[in-house]
């Protein structure tokens, strides 16, 4: 089977609730058309580089999918019709990443830089 990472942005009014409904529904989608999702990561609400549709920051989720290429389709096309996802990019892999994801390390990493600064 092939291997994806989809990443979408979703609006920054969004609570996070709403953005965890929003990844259920984007793993529904997967799983209906014969893929599946071997790891999701929320991100975080981080600011972007410019605006996108009068959004300055974004709530950020990667997803690890297993499945054919119909799958994407569906999905980018679902994606489209969504008016709380305003980007998203899928990429093709040749294997996915275990443990954390880049985005995940750096947060810790700045995270243990706070701590050991005396910020939080």
């Amino acid at each position: 089977m092939p291997l994806y990472e989809h990443v979408f942005l979703a609006r920054q009014d969004l609570s996070q609730a709403q953005v965890d409904s929003l990844a259920a529904a984007t793993t529904e989608i997967i799983e209906n058309n014969q893929g599946k999702v071997v790891k999701t990561e929320t991100w975080g609400l981080k600011n972007l580089a410019y605006k996108i549709d009068r959004n300055r920051k974004a709530h950020f989720v990667m997803l690890n999918i297993e499945g054919p290429g119909t799958l994407v389709q569906e999905l980018e096309r679902q994606n489209r019709i969504n008016e709380d996802i305003i980007r998203w990019l899928t990429v093709s892999v040749d294997e996915h990443e275990t443990g954390p994801s880049a985005m995940m390390r750096k947060n810790e990493r700045e995270r243990t830089r706070r701590r050991e600064r005396g910020d939080d």
